[in-house]
């Protein structure tokens, strides 16, 4: 299964890599002629992994946050917030790499509030600054239990966020809302009280990882 919103460079890949493998038959020069076959499959198979849309099933467990994109965990702290939560903080930040699923996935569910789009530049997205400073889409969830901030955040190879979300969007834990094309991280802030559940370096499933749980 891939997604949606890698058909159109899928049919590109795939176009180009047909006329390549076509033009090798007229090549005479036996290294030409393999490059030419090679090199497009190679390139449409990395495509086709990049833009798979698995199945996901989100946990049926209140009280929690679940991680928003496949990866790594690259940073688990205490923050302050002044975008959308407003106060003390604690943040999770995971690191997508081009092998990784990049369709990402609601939190937590409840009443989107906030969204803004930045342009920015394309530090390498394991920067901590890369969350201030780079290409990126902001988004706020108002859910039963609290707020919850997250960060759609391009990379030193990504050059495309997708989003389909609005304010008044009603959301459900665990839905696609877009991805981020070729590269990238995403930041998870909520307040205070919520225990984080994972540490760094740990590896993480979009829609079905708990980021944070809320214990009272």
């Amino acid at each position: 299964m891939f997604t949606r919103y890698g058909y159109l460079t899928i049919g590109i890949i795939a176009g180009i890599s047909f006329i390549l493998i076509s033009s090798s038959f007229f090549v005479q020069n036996n290294l030409a002629k393999w490059l030419l076959i090679l090199l497009p499959i190679l390139f449409l198979i990395f495509t086709l992994n990049f833009f798979r849309d698995p199945d996901r099933t989100a946990p049926t467990t209140e009280k929690v946050v679940v991680s928003p994109a496949d990866g790594k965990v690259l940073l688990v702290k205490d923050v302050e917030d002044n975008k959308y939560i407003n106060g003390a903080a604690r943040q999770i930040s995971i690191f997508m790499s081009p092998l990784n699923v990049h369709v990402n996935r609601i939190p937590v569910s409840g009443m989107v509030e906030y969204v803004k789009y930045y342009r920015g530049k394309y530090i390498a997205a394991f920067e901590d600054k890369a969350s201030d400073m780079n290409e990126r889409a902001e988004f706020g969830i108002n859910g039963e239990y609290g707020k919850v901030f997250f960060t759609q955040v391009a990379g030193f190879v990504a050059r495309r966020i997708v989003y389909e979300i609005k304010p008044g969007d009603e959301v459900k834990i665990g839905e696609r809302f877009g991805m981020i094309k070729f590269g990238s991280r995403v930041d998870v802030v909520v307040p205070a009280e919520w225990q984080p559940k994972v540490n760094v370096g740990e590896r993480v499933t979009a829609g079905e990882s708990i980021l944070f749980e809320l214990k009272n």
